[in-house]
């Protein structure tokens, strides 16, 4: 049986109670959106009809015209029409035509077609909804998969969640491991940077957007400040540069900075971030070793698993979760979640390593809980397998 993730019964409840709400489903490339949408389809409640507006340009007419095809298939077929289109936010404009049409629907309550709309830029969605959909919409953020999730649907292992990532379409190629890394860059990183980066925004520095997303991928885990960043890139004149850069390539489900931890605001804006890859596949496709090679390397693979971990949390966090680190003179602690007024401090450490930042943390900010990964408690491969917010 095919695996389908959990909003995809969100949904279905959705579409079976009669909400005649747009669904906006917005999330990276290569997360199963155009997957799940086909999963619904397949039900018999209703029948579907998908668009994609990838290389449309200028066209607010093409909309309309898939809205008038999906009324003529309801009309014909006396079921409701799950209309679906696919990055829609590639077309100008666009949100004022879902409006008119999605208007001009309720108004005169003759048809049954259900909207759905998907992108994988996050921000240009967010940005178009904002502007004419208030009110009209229910957003679904759909995040990088889940090891929970790939162990149900592919049988990896916590080790091959480490290292491979959680893109579901590279997971088949696993086994040949130069096959898994050409497509990882060609096929996504690639195209994710091409299409939903320099295609959708001005980028002065192309390549420095490049070299940044190489370099902040072999720093994950790592805290470093954009100026020692910039001792690395020639091309790179400004800090501003490189944090709007950096943005972009979080906001296309790439890479981020987390914040520091911190009471003061101010503080936690102005602080150096701690690079963060969002899919441990970016780090293993652009690594010069393979699986077995890393597995024995300790060093590294105990920042393969560290970045896993962050990595998990971020695939978990959605709305109520905020992910952090800290760190203070030579003490650090990897990993601080923060869920309303509560926080909780998670050190990841493999072997015997000593502790140096748990203590110094609880210490100073009383934190709800403190955990570390350890062999002998809360092994880093079960902390994979819980959602986060079972650790409050």
């Amino acid at each position: 049986m095919e695996f389908k993730r959990p909003v995809f019964q969100a949904l279905t409840q959705r579409f079976l109670s009669g909400t005649d709400l747009i669904q906006v489903i917005s999330g990276p490339r290569q997360i199963g959106k155009t997957t799940l949408v086909k999963q619904l389809f397949e039900l018999p409640h209703w029948k579907g009809l998908y668009a994609i507006a990838d290389g449309i340009q200028n066209d607010i007419a093409w909309i309309e015209s898939q809205y008038n095809a999906a009324v003529i298939m309801q009309k014909q077929l006396d079921l409701p029409v799950i209309l679906a289109i696919d990055e829609i936010q590639k077309i100008p404009n666009w949100s004022e035509t879902v409006k008119r049409l999605y208007d001009q629907q309720r108004f005169n309550g003759k048809v049954n077609i259900h909207w759905v709309l998907l992108g994988s830029s996050h921000w240009l969605m967010q940005k178009g909804l904002s502007e004419s959909l208030a009110g009209r919409f229910e957003q679904w953020n759909l995040t990088h998969w889940t090891f929970t999730e790939l162990s149900e649907a592919f049988g990896i292992s916590p080790e091959q969640y480490v290292y491979f990532g959680a893109y579901p379409g590279a997971m088949p190629l696993i086994d040949d491991e130069a096959r898994w890394k050409s497509y990882v860059r060609q096929s996504l990183i690639e195209t994710v940077i091409n299409k939903d980066v320099l295609l959708m925004h001005t980028i002065e520095k192309p390549a420095l957007l490049r070299r940044l997303f190489e370099l902040g991928t072999r720093y994950t885990g790592q805290i470093l400040s954009y100026t020692k960043m910039m001792g690395q890139l020639q091309e790179a004149k400004n800090t501003t540069t490189l944090a709007h850069y950096l943005k972009l390539l979080a906001q296309a489900g790439l890479l981020l900075g987390l914040d520091k931890f911190a009471m003061d605001q101010a503080r936690k804006r102005n602080s150096s971030p701690k690079w963060q890859v969002m899919n441990n596949a970016l780090l293993g496709a652009l690594t010069d070793v393979d699986f077995e090679q890393s597995q024995a390397d300790k060093k590294r693979w105990g920042r393969m698993v560290e970045s896993a971990i962050g990595a998990h949390l971020l695939a978990h966090a959605k709305d109520d979760l905020e992910i952090c680190y800290w760190n203070e003179s030579n003490a650090e602690v990897d990993f601080v979640i923060k869920k309303g007024s509560q926080y909780i401090a998670l050190e990841v450490k493999l072997g015997h390593d000593k502790v140096t930042g748990l203590g110094q943390f609880a210490k100073q900010f009383k934190p709800h809980k403190v955990y570390q990964l350890s062999d002998g408690g809360l092994s880093w491969q079960q902390l994979l397998m819980m959602d986060p917010r079972t650790l409050f």
